[in-house]
């Protein structure tokens, strides 16, 4: 199926160790859905209490998982048991993928001894081949009982497609109780990778006790300057999920629950919460399909800061660009073209580009001090900084993401095989 045989070059050497969060464990199973000799279904399993907040892919092909994801936050905002298989996304398949959701939640609701509303469900992979929940659906059960709390790494395993390494993030912070509160992350992500308000599949824990509302808030606020500043290829998935829960445990090690938007706590909470966030969102850029540069774009002098994204994106989305990248080829008049092409204000006249720390262009021309020789020397580097200052405005926005290369070609060519 598309797998890359080659690990990225960014892979760490040792996963981040995720610590036992109260309140939550994991199980997985090889279902063969798709994959053979590897697990693809993860079930996470939650304390009653639990409460559950997230932002989904605005896409209008959404999947079936989805659209349930999005019923269940709106109907309870609580959470018992999440159910994620990769493999097949569940997209685009009528009927029948709706009868297959209705089945993963039924026995899913049966192995939690809970009810529907505090199942959610994701699923990844091909869209539009119909998915067979029979395959997994007599697991759950017996996946909800030996689930175990310290079982983050192979959660991460379990929900991945073309990517290379599994990807986790932690924080632990001090509300101010003298309780430290755990913020665990895993995700999946390598293609298909262009966030509109959420991100690939990504699933964060934490034993801090407070309420729906303010969570969300959190989530919805801390997506825009993670998830959604980070793109590999600038399609935007049918199955884009990010689900935050707050198991509550910590108050019974006598953390005072925060109930209101208000609460002067949630700011710390939340620089903590958006730390694992962008963890994970640059380790899905660093493992962008058949890439061999990370790449930062930095975009300032902007209107807004919605408009330095806008700016950033286009530059990290355009194809001409990032092979130019992968090339190490320092052409600096594709990130021209792509600042022109982006449709927010700039000043040709005022426009000052960066590679690295080398001016290429200032106040709308070549850099007289330009030595292409110096700049091509830079580009050889895996790690590559591109900054553009616009000349209209305050605001500034960053983005992260990878080259374009023969082998996204192969990767996607060979997707269905």
């Amino acid at each position: 199926m598309g797998n890359s045989t080659a690990v990225s070059p960014f892979a760490p050497e040792k996963l981040a160790r995720l610590a036992p969060i109260d309140g939550v464990r994991f199980a997985t199973a090889e279902a063969g859905i798709r994959y053979k000799g590897r697990t693809d279904l993860m079930v996470a399993v939650m304390d009653e209490g639990t409460v559950a907040a997230g932002v989904l892919t605005q896409s209008k092909t959404c999947s079936a998982p989805v659209v349930l994801c999005r019923e269940n936050l709106a109907k309870s905002g609580k959470a018992r048991i999440l159910v994620v298989n990769s493999g097949n996304a569940n997209a685009f398949t009528g009927m029948k993928g709706r009868e297959a959701v209705e089945a993963t939640v039924s026995a899913a609701a049966a192995a939690a001894g809970c009810k529907p509303a505090e199942v959610y469900v994701s699923s990844t992979g091909v869209i539009g081949e119909p998915m067979d929940a029979g395959k997994f659906t007599h697991l759950l059960a017996g996946l909800a009982k030996k689930a175990k709390a310290n079982a983050f790494e192979a959660a991460a395993r379990a929900i991945m497609t073309t990517d290379t390494y599994p990807k986790v993030a932690t924080a632990k912070v001090d509300l101010g109780d003298g309780v430290k509160i755990t913020i665990n992350g895993i995700c999946k992500g390598a293609g298909m990778i262009a966030p509109d308000m959420a991100t690939m599949l990504c699933y964060i824990f934490t034993d801090a006790a407070l309420a729906q509302k303010p969570l969300q808030a959190l989530v919805s606020e801390h997506v825009e300057t993670t998830f959604n500043c980070m793109t590999i290829d600038g399609d935007t998935s049918t199955s884009d999920t990010c689900l935050v829960f707050a198991t509550g445990a910590a108050k019974a090690r006598g953390q005072e629950p925060i109930t209101r938007k208000s609460d002067k706590r949630l700011a710390a909470f939340g620089e903590a919460l958006k730390k694992v966030m962008r963890d994970l969102a640059i380790q899905i850029a660093k493992d962008g399909e058949g890439l061999s540069k990370f790449v930062t774009f930095e975009i300032t002098g902007a209107e807004s800061f919605k408009a330095a994204r806008t700016i950033a994106r286009a530059c990290g989305n355009s194809p001409i660009l990032k092979t130019a990248i992968a090339g190490e080829d320092p052409n600096w008049g594709r990130v021209v073209m792509a600042v022109g092409k982006s449709g927010e204000a700039a000043d040709r006249d005022k426009l000052t580009i960066w590679f690295g720390p080398y001016c290429v262009a200032r106040d709308g021309e070549r850099a007289a001090e330009y030595d292409e020789k110096t700049v091509a020397q830079y580009m050889k580097g895996r790690e590559i900084v591109i900054r553009a200052d616009v000349g209209v405005g305050k605001a500034s926005a960053t983005v992260w993401t990878c080259d374009l290369t023969h082998d996204y070609v192969s990767i996607n060519a060979d997707y269905r095989s």
